[in-house]
């Protein structure tokens, strides 16, 4: 299996040990600026799926994305020279828009590395947030050098979508948050499934979990050829997706795994789930259907996991992170378009 290193940027030290502190640390610096996004149930979708099923609705958050959270922990902690210099990011979407937000609202410069073929509201939200985006070729050019390059230019700070810590415990707080909601409603989860591209989501809200409900199984969910942090776990090391996947989940297209997400995700999750996009549409079929949500692809994997029986909910409690709801209206009008898996 392929093990080349990926397109994001990494180094040769030992990744730094984060704890729930750092989690707990980013939910008071974000307090105030992120939505605590509700935790959401449909009595009918427990019906059909035998079991119950609470949903993580981060695609209500600024942004669209639980990417705010990250993006906003990291750059508020810049000191008054880094954010005069600016930051750089690269992203298909989400972590645009979320570091492109969390900038305007601080005043930082922002320049984001986008593809050419990211969705058309994605590109158009970041450009919205004032941020100066640059496009390239994902076939063909490298989007982490591009960023580099640009970042040594301008002087500014590079901004990683997952693998930097500031960015992991950002992200964590979603997890913070929906163990607190599922205790408040007396919800004992038997697992919590969350989507995975490098890892950033998942490595963050395990933290988390693991201090707060530490008898919770973890999964992650991943659109199938892109499953390599599942298989990374199955391995016991890190390795890059095969050539030529393709999936319609764009925000889930990463590489490889982190290697700071991988460092903790090797140690608390108990498994991965992969989901055909097939499936992923009819999650965010189900979203809309019964919970009024609106649900990007690569944010309905883990949902879909639950829906299509990849993770069987029957006699459980379970709870699913929706990370995103920013997608373009074709898609998501084809998505609902198609019949009720679940009818």
């Amino acid at each position: 299996m392929p093990t080349s290193p990926p397109s994001d940027p990494m180094t040769d030290s030992p990744p730094p040990v984060l704890t729930v502190a750092d989690v707990q640390s980013a939910a008071q610096q974000i307090a105030g600026h992120a939505i605590q996004t509700p935790l959401l149930e449909s009595p009918l979708l427990n019906e059909r799926l035998g079991g119950r099923l609470l949903v993580k609705a981060e695609c209500l958050q600024l942004g669209g994305a639980f990417k705010f959270r990250g993006a906003y922990n990291r750059i508020s902690r810049l000191d008054e020279a880094e954010r005069k210099a600016g930051v750089v990011a690269f992203s298909s979407g989400n972590h645009a828009q979320g570091v492109a937000l969390a900038a305007q609202m601080l005043g930082v410069p922002a320049t984001i590395v986008m593809p050419t073929d990211a969705p058309e509201i994605k590109l158009a939200n970041t450009r919205a947030y004032g941020a100066d985006v640059v496009l390239y070729d994902r076939e063909k050019e490298n989007r982490a050098d591009i960023a580099r390059a640009l970042a040594a230019d301008k002087g500014a700070i590079l901004v990683p979508s997952y693998d930097d810590p500031f960015i992991i415990a950002g992200q964590g707080t979603v997890g913070l948050e929906l163990a607190g909601q599922a205790k408040e409603i007396g919800a004992l989860l038997d697992a919590v499934i969350a989507p995975c591209g490098g890892g950033g989501l998942i490595s963050g809200c395990a933290l988390a979990l693991n201090h707060e409900i530490s008898d919770t199984e973890i999964f992650i969910a991943e659109p199938e050829g892109f499953d390599d942090t599942a298989r990374s776990l199955a391995a016991g090391t890190r390795l890059a997706i095969e050539p030529g996947a393709r999936s319609f989940c764009d925000a889930l297209l990463s590489p490889m795994p982190g290697e700071l997400t991988f460092s903790i995700n090797q140690k608390l999750l108990a498994g991965g789930l992969s989901v055909s996009d097939t499936q992923t549409a009819q999650a965010m079929k189900v979203a809309y259907q019964y919970l009024k949500l609106v649900v990007e692809p690569g944010g309905a994997v883990a949902l879909a996991a639950a829906v299509s029986g990849a993770y069987d909910c029957r006699d459980k409690t379970v709870a699913v992170i929706c990370s995103g709801g920013n997608v373009d209206a074709d898609i998501f009008a084809e998505a609902i378009s198609l019949d009720d898996p679940l009818a």
